[in-house]
């Protein structure tokens, strides 16, 4: 065979190879694309979409939600009000079925509202399968319809309060007088006068006031105004009822101390417990003049962000 045809049969076996290796590359390009296309549509963020959410709302709900979450996100029809509730600033996670159950119920109610009621458990019954409070939480232990103290609990290191500071009777824990003589020493410079009114309570004193008030009231009327025993914040020796030494107004929030506890109290300590028109969260009505200690950070994290302690309690203590 002549060098010429050896030359161009060699050419030719080279142009065949490079096809051949073309056409390997295409198809190898073909089967990345296509591996690729079939994993993306295993991905959480193509089912979402495919399931008619955004690409803003996908985003909301990866960033939010844990598999198990979208897992169910996924099993139901597609929820516009969802990424409402995602982008609130007390969402909790392990609440989102039960803010849509009852948003469902109560539509016009807003967003925002909804997620308050539900993280107290109002979405509930008032006193329905209430809990022990976790009194491992000290001064940030929650005490309320949903969680009770033990019929034998007994703070420690209660202590009377004298006649300086308080109506006779009275006593706290030792740390709360610390945190209250402060305060009234504080408020004094400015010529007012804080007074204990009542304090802490026992679990019985506690019972007799309830019972008292439902026996004269009715049940409904003693569940607005007292705690049941053991759901008094009374008996943690934490909470305290605070007057206007001599003052003439009945009312306490129309006092120039209640004035100055507003602007004032968080500073020590103190927060002012069952506030105006909160009772759809708390489940008391407003009473001006009761205050409780968390310690000054809490408290004024509190005052600040303008919650009750039971919103801060399930978002910051609860939701960790």
């Amino acid at each position: 065979m002549s060098r010429k045809r050896k030359r161009l049969k060699l050419r030719s076996g080279i142009k065949v190879a490079l096809f051949i290796i073309a056409i390997l590359i295409v198809i190898g390009i073909y089967g990345v694309d296509k591996y690729r296309e079939y994993k993306y549509h295993q991905t959480y963020e193509y089912k979402l979409l495919e399931h008619n959410y955004s690409k803003e709302e996908v985003a909301i709900i990866l960033d939010k939600l844990d598999d198990e979450k979208i897992n169910k996100l996924l099993e139901v029809v597609y929820n516009e009000n969802l990424c409402k509730f995602l982008n609130e600033k007390y969402f909790i996670s392990n609440n989102l079925d039960r803010y849509l159950e009852y948003y469902k119920k109560n539509s016009k109610t807003e967003i925002t509202k909804v997620v308050a009621l539900v993280n107290t458990n109002r979405d509930r019954e008032l006193y329905e399968d209430p809990k022990e409070t976790d009194t491992s939480k000290d001064i940030l232990m929650l005490i309320n319809k949903y969680n009770y103290l033990s019929e034998d609990y007994v703070p420690e290191n209660i202590v009377k309060v004298s006649n300086s500071y308080a109506y006779q009777g009275n006593s706290v824990r030792q740390d709360v007088l610390d945190a209250f003589i402060e305060m009234a020493k504080a408020a004094r410079e400015e010529d007012i006068v804080l007074v204990i009114n009542s304090s802490y309570r026992s679990y019985k004193d506690q019972d007799d006031i309830w019972k008292y008030r439902k026996q004269n009231y009715g049940i409904e009327k003693a569940d607005q105004y007292a705690a049941r025993a053991g759901h008094s914040e009374h008996q943690s020796g934490l909470a305290i009822d605070i007057a206007q030494y001599n003052s003439k107004e009945q009312d306490f929030e129309n006092t120039e101390a209640f004035t100055w506890l507003e602007n004032n109290a968080h500073k020590y300590g103190f927060i002012l417990r069952f506030k105006k028109d909160a009772q759809d969260i708390t489940g008391y009505a407003y009473e001006s003049w009761h205050y409780r200690y968390l310690g000054k950070d809490v408290a004024t994290r509190v005052h600040e962000e303008n919650i009750t302690y039971d919103e801060y309690y399930a978002y910051y203590i609860e939701n960790n």
